[in-house]
């Protein structure tokens, strides 16, 4: 469920709560913004991230390594541990690729698709 309070005149966002949302929020929200607070069904705000303009937009600006190194984190890997997964790979080769001082060969994207379970065009 997705609780947004709207800012009255402007119809602005001034907040969203997501999640489940306990009864006892819902009343103070509704009790405190009135007719501000929107409720949205969770089916209606699923979407998909690859899907979004703000996706499509920064996606022009974002470099393999960058994409590299969020997997990375995402799945709390350090630069060693994922030189292991992907075999024999230093540190450095890792902190290289990730700083695009080294460039991502289709071979390594492939192997870097396998692990995180994604596209091999997310690498290249």
């Amino acid at each position: 469920m997705l609780a947004v309070v709207k800012k009255p005149r402007t119809n602005t966002t001034l907040f969203e709560v997501k999640g489940n949302i306990p009864a006892g929020v819902m009343e103070y929200l509704q009790r405190e913004f009135g007719q501000n607070v929107e409720i949205v069904d969770e089916d209606e705000e699923l979407v998909s991230i690859f899907d979004t303009h703000w996706y499509k937009g920064i996606k022009k600006a974002i470099t393999p390594g960058d994409t590299l190194r969020i997997y990375r984190e995402n799945r709390g890997l350090t630069q060693t541990e994922l030189g292991q997964k992907l075999g024999k790979f230093t540190r450095q080769k890792i902190s290289d690729m990730e700083n695009n001082k080294r460039s991502i060969s289709k071979a390594v994207a492939k192997k870097l698709s396998e692990i995180f379970d994604v596209p091999i065009e997310r690498f290249l």
